[in-house]
């Protein structure tokens, strides 16, 4: 469970990052149309959303609780669809974020399936 919590405040983490470079980038911007703030500012709030559902998520897996895990691995398949977008792109960073990406949503989803998390998480 420590491990899943672990993997879940580093998915946070990243997506708190992807954020704070969205707003960098745009503030880095000195031509931007209106149109790209409110599509950054759109991104920022999806990605701070996300993160703090993870982090909650995380707390839930430790509490035994299965609403944790449903909302873990529902977005283990949404990182896991952006992971092989990322990767079909070709450029190398990407190719990069994606097998990242990918090797995150395998592991945390192969984790919650685990039996051992199952039990844990359906007494409640």
């Amino acid at each position: 469970m420590r491990a899943l919590r672990g993997a879940l405040l580093v998915e946070a983490v990243i997506l708190a990052a992807a954020a704070v470079g969205v707003l960098v980038d745009l503030l880095a911007r000195r031509d931007f149309a209106g149109r790209e703030i409110g599509m950054a500012v759109f991104l920022v709030a999806c990605a701070l959303g996300f993160a703090w559902a993870l982090v909650a998520a995380g707390r839930r897996l430790l509490e035994g609780r299965r609403s944790g895990r449903a909302l873990a691995m529902t977005w283990q398949l949404f990182q896991g669809i952006v992971g092989v977008t990322a990767l079909a792109t070709g450029s190398a960073w990407s190719v990069a974020i994606g097998v990242v990406l990918l090797a995150l949503a395998v592991g945390v989803a192969a984790g919650l399936l685990m039996p051992r998390v199952v039990d844990a998480t359906t007494r409640r």
